[in-house]
């Protein structure tokens, strides 16, 4: 039974991550497109709310819900998961997950409602943060070490500037070539 519950878990964990990588990219489309002239921004506005709305309650919110219940199933079969160090931060950086989840479904509402309070600058930026917390969650299951957090934390910062560093590249290239 443990397994196909850890199976069923990954998947889930799998499927919401999908919805975090890409709900932040439609976010860039909508500001994007609220800046165009008329009809393309009413055009493409419609269009990128339905896809949001689509990704958002369909894919989205139902992983982040059975990846939560199964999570809690495969710590209820292995309580002891709860004593080890790793497993504490490793759930620090769910509840960060969650409230990024959160954060982003805030800003969904904004969109859906119009109102664009962001630029794509900072979308992308905000974009990076599920990827952070997917390296973190992976490398502490895998290594199952919460002991060498000095190199976690370096290791961490260090794909940050290199996200950071991509995203400055990226916003150049666009600059040069707006088509891109």
């Amino acid at each position: 039974m443990y397994n196909y519950i850890k199976a069923l878990h990954l998947i889930f964990v799998v499927t919401w991550f999908a919805g975090l990588f890409y709900i932040p990219r439609l976010f860039i489309y909508h500001i994007e497109a609220s800046k165009k002239p008329s009809p393309d921004r009413e055009i493409l506005t419609k269009q990128l709310q339905l896809m949001a709305k689509r990704l958002w309650y369909i894919i989205t919110w139902p992983s982040a819900v059975l990846c939560t219940l199964f999570a809690v199933w495969l710590l209820i079969l292995m309580p002891g998961w709860l004593q080890q160090p790793w497993m504490h931060v490793k759930l620090g950086f769910v509840l960060l997950l969650i409230l990024y989840h959160l954060r982003n479904h805030q800003i969904f509402k904004q969109l859906q409602r119009n109102e664009v309070n962001y630029t794509s600058n900072y979308m992308r930026i905000w974009n990076e943060g599920a990827t952070i917390i997917l390296f973190a969650v992976i490398f502490l299951v895998i290594l199952r070490s919460a002991v060498n957090w000095i190199f976690g934390v370096v290791g961490i910062i260090g794909l940050g500037v290199l996200l950071m560093l991509g995203i400055r590249l990226y916003k150049k290239v666009r600059e040069k070539n707006p088509d891109t």
